[in-house]
């Protein structure tokens, strides 16, 4: 609605202009300026998924990873989502040119992960594209963890009541996203 009187008062503004001055190229630029604006990209609502709270008091929830349905726990204190090594197993991961060098402590106690990058990560309408990932070795871990890998990149996360709210960023009609910053 701003958009659309502001763009109400340029078009009267440029066109007060042009006939008090009769200047036909006053009128091209003018016409282009407007132009311009109707064409400008106009961002769509920011995606947000909505995830209430377990029994337990965790946040579950099924994500994609690579398409196939993987279940995991939302974690703030893990720096990476963190899979088990069945869940990549079910992926499609290549498991067996995974190096184990990336010492990592859980709430089970000490154990080694292998780095690697996740072509895409969804849960619900926020999808995120080559996310950083850890793997632990075969029955080092019950549960995948949805770790600041992932949660970094978004818009917003942040608990009301007992729902966790996941917000993206809004995507341009161009598919873009906003670009990010340094303090993003």
């Amino acid at each position: 609605m701003i958009r659309f009187l502001l763009v109400l008062v340029m078009l009267a503004g440029t066109a007060g202009a042009v006939v008090a001055y009769g200047d036909p190229e006053q009128i091209a630029r003018a016409s282009h300026k407007v132009s311009h604006i109707f064409r400008a990209k106009t961002a769509t609502p920011a995606p947000a998924v909505q995830i209430p709270r377990g029994q337990g008091g965790e946040f579950a929830l099924r994500a994609k990873i690579n398409g196939v349905a993987a279940p995991m726990v939302i974690d703030t204190g893990a720096t990476s989502v963190v899979l088990t090594w069945e869940t990549a197993k079910a992926i499609g991961l290549p498991l067996e040119m995974l190096e184990y060098d990336v010492d990592l402590e859980t709430a089970g106690g000490h154990t080694k992960a292998a780095r690697l990058t996740l072509d895409r990560l969804s849960v619900g309408h926020l999808v995120e594209k080559s996310v950083p990932a850890l793997v632990v070795q075969r029955g080092q871990m019950k549960t995948n963890l949805l770790g600041m890998s992932f949660l970094d990149r978004l818009e917003s996360w942040g608990v009301r009541a007992d729902r966790l709210m996941l917000t993206g960023y809004p995507e341009l009609q161009s598919g873009h996203r906003r670009p990010r910053t340094a303090i993003d």
